[in-house]
């Protein structure tokens, strides 16, 4: 009986895989140089083709839909004299910062960047007076936002459980979600 019983269970990941194969095996295959940036073979030795960033300055620029609900949002404007950031020399804090960002009409830095998170395991939400010290490289998730084709199509769309969430985020009140 249980030998039976084991039997099947080992057969459940074999048919899985199978009918997976399957679905995947229909699907039309996308080639190495129609996946690649640079449209050539990964062997063959040649610079990636120029990419156009954004131009406009802080201000002038039309931001982007978040990718998905709470994404962090890209940089519609021109990075250019702001990059490279440090912890002692941040020009996005000048227009990001919550008290500035509604009066320059910027995004302002989300809540949870204002959180010490090694207290939520504990079911606690720290709320910190100043930018959390780990938070101050904006481009490690944040980047601007090249003006480019897409390299292979995509159909993924997101679901945002508020429609609000396209444009700001609501991290923040759903970091406990699920914590006991």
């Amino acid at each position: 009986m249980i030998k039976k019983k084991l039997g099947m269970l080992m057969l459940v990941p074999v048919v899985g895989v199978s009918i997976f194969a399957c679905a995947t095996a229909s699907e039309k295959a996308i080639s190495s140089e129609e996946l690649s940036y640079r449209n050539v073979p990964l062997t063959v030795n040649t610079a990636p083709p120029p990419v156009e960033f954004p131009k406009e300055p802080p201000g002038q620029s039309k931001r982007f839909v978040r990718a998905y609900e709470n994404a962090p949002p890209m940089i519609p404007h021109s990075v250019e004299g702001l990059l490279p950031i440090t912890k002692d020399n941040n020009a996005c804090l000048g227009c990001h910062m919550p008290e500035v960002a509604k009066d320059v009409g910027a995004t302002p830095i989300s809540p949870t960047h204002f959180i010490d998170f090694f207290k939520l395991p504990e079911g606690k939400i720290v709320k910190l007076e100043n930018l959390d010290p780990a938070r101050y490289n904006c481009s490690q998730c944040h980047a601007p936002q090249a003006k480019t084709k897409p390299l292979v199509q995509n159909n993924f769309k997101p679901d945002y459980r508020d429609p609000n969430t396209k444009q700001k985020t609501k991290l923040y009140k759903n970091l406990l979600e699920g914590v006991k």
